[in-house]
């Protein structure tokens, strides 16, 4: 198996620059986002208070470059990134050499992506793996609770589960708290507000039989992203959806 050393050095050198997921499996992946540090404060505030869509796993200082979970650098490690100015997509990139300042302060948030190991080993199929797609990711209607200038509904991801396989799914990734533990909620999209389930906020729709299959959602690292967007800061640097930060860390 590729140790995540050698998969983070291919991001480096943009030999890759797909999804992470399925990828390194049994080591923590991470979301990221980067802020200037006069918002530190008030982001930390928020992801402590929503630990669901933002379970925190390691924060660097302002200016820092080398997580410790890692033995990487978040500005070339992540296969792709995002560059939001003033609450708008700028562009996507694949390092962040050009525009990276002393000033930044670095957040690595738990994903869902962790837990989807513990589920392949036991013999549930993920449907976005197995067709090479990004996990769909939708914009809810569930509040977050708000901290100083941060504040906006739930972002969340959807696995597609057979429904014989449903409570079993449910207890695995219980057990993962730090990457967003148990699903937020199971069954009709239409109650946490997506009205479109084949049109993704982020991410790709995997199609399914809804006769075999239930969609089961979970928190999402995204959500920090969305929310994010409301402040308009001048710059946001976030992990491209889907693509993460692979850590040292075993899960």
């Amino acid at each position: 198996m590729v140790t995540p050393q050698t998969q983070r050095r291919k991001y480096r050198d943009n030999l890759e620059t797909g999804t992470t997921s399925g990828v390194c499996d049994g080591y923590l992946q991470a979301n990221m986002i980067t802020l200037p540090s006069k918002y530190a404060f008030e982001f930390l505030l928020f992801c402590q208070r929503n630990p669901k869509p933002c379970p925190i796993v390691d924060v660097l200082e302002a200016g820092q470059v080398n997580p410790r979970i890692a033995d990487a650098d978040i500005r070339t490690d992540l296969p792709k990134y995002r560059i939001y100015k003033n609450g708008e997509l700028e562009k996507e990139t694949l390092d962040l050499k050009d525009v990276w300042q002393e000033d930044y302060v670095t957040f690595l948030l738990g994903c869902s992506f962790t837990f989807e190991k513990a589920l392949v080993e036991r013999g549930i199929s993920l449907l976005h793996q197995e067709m090479d797609l990004v996990v769909p990711m939708y914009q809810t209607n569930i509040p977050c609770e708000e901290a100083g200038q941060f504040n906006g509904n739930m972002v969340v991801s959807m696995r597609a589960i057979r429904k014989e396989e449903l409570d079993q799914t449910i207890a695995i990734t219980s057990k993962f708290p730090h990457a967003h533990g148990a699903p937020i909620h199971v069954g009709h999209p239409s109650e946490i507000g997506i009205q479109d389930i084949e049109k993704p906020d982020y991410g790709e729709f995997p199609p399914f039989d809804e006769e075999e299959r239930i969609p089961v959602f979970w928190a999402c690292g995204v959500t920090p992203q969305y929310v994010g967007l409301n402040v308009k800061p001048e710059i946001m640097i976030t992990h491209a959806p889907g693509h993460m930060l692979i850590t040292d860390q075993k899960e």
